[in-house]
């Protein structure tokens, strides 16, 4: 029998503690300002502002979320997130999905021209669509209403070039095995490719629900009134002062803005890892 050359062995060592010391640096410089935050959010406001900074509360409090939760009407700006950001996940995985399944396995004239300009509206900042969406959405008389926050993002390029990608790897057999049985194509859609889709939908889902929840510009220009205002534009507006910031009060509501994004995330890690790994570009 062959033994292995020590060589080999050793340098396949020291590549795995590489990668491990890379993929650790990596991991800290993502999560650590994310530590950071959650511990300082139960320092006292002298805590925070101490220089140099420190990790470990020194003196743990809770006055920061008791602070955020009496000064803001929270219950009103939480639901008005949720309401938000639910519509625009739902909106684009239906619409991106339907968008994404005519360009993967339908067959009509004009079908090239319209997934290039889907790749074109990819390639466009959002800030250069900006002021055209607000004068339409002012125009329409849908300033300071649910329906100017949602309608703008119910559709998105990168969730139709997501959904694309994706539905091209199911097999054409299946839909053309329910069109042979008289299935509509309304019906193959929600009866056999929809199911198969779960992995691509989680993974447009969290993204979707993770960019609408964190808007900040939008909700901004468009709500007017307190009663329309989203979590991060009520947070930002009472914690910043007109002479100083209370950072205490920012971030704890930075964490309580980050954990129903976390819960999302963890419920659907799963279909997400498979998403990201079964949706090939072809």
């Amino acid at each position: 029998m062959a033994t292995e050359d020590p060589t080999l062995r050793t340098r396949d060592r020291i590549a795995r503690t590489v990668l491990h010391i890379v993929l650790g640096l990596g991991l800290l410089a993502v999560a650590g300002p994310f530590v950071w935050m959650a511990l300082a959010s139960v320092k006292p406001e002298r805590e925070i502002r101490a220089v140099p900074p420190t990790w470990w509360p020194e003196t743990f409090t809770l006055d920061n979320f008791r602070e955020l939760f009496s000064r803001l009407d929270f219950p009103l700006y939480f639901l008005n997130s949720v309401l938000v950001a639910t519509a625009v996940t739902v909106g684009n995985l239906l619409f991106c999905s339907l968008v994404g399944y005519a360009l993967a396995k339908l067959r009509y004239p004009g079908k090239r021209i319209l997934f290039l300009a889907v790749l074109g509206m990819l390639m466009v900042p959002g800030m250069v669509t900006f002021v055209p969406q607000f004068v339409l959405v002012s125009n329409m008389g849908l300033t300071n209403t649910y329906a100017g926050l949602i309608l703008p993002f119910l559709v998105g390029p990168f969730g139709v070039f997501l959904m694309r990608q994706f539905l091209q790897s199911i097999p054409d057999e299946l839909i053309e095995a329910a069109r042979v049985d008289g299935a509509g194509e309304f019906r193959i859609f929600w009866r056999v490719v929809l199911p198969l889709c779960r992995p691509a939908l989680a993974t447009l889902g969290i993204l979707t629900f993770l960019g609408s929840w964190n808007n900040f510009l939008w909700p901004l220009v468009v709500a007017t009134t307190e009663d329309k205002y989203t979590l991060p534009v009520a947070l930002a507006l009472y914690s910043v002062g007109q002479n100083r910031t209370d950072y205490g009060l920012l971030l704890s509501g930075a964490v309580v803005v980050v954990l129903p994004v976390l819960i999302v995330f963890l419920f659907l890690q799963r279909h997400f890892l498979r998403g990201i790994a079964t949706t090939g570009i072809k």
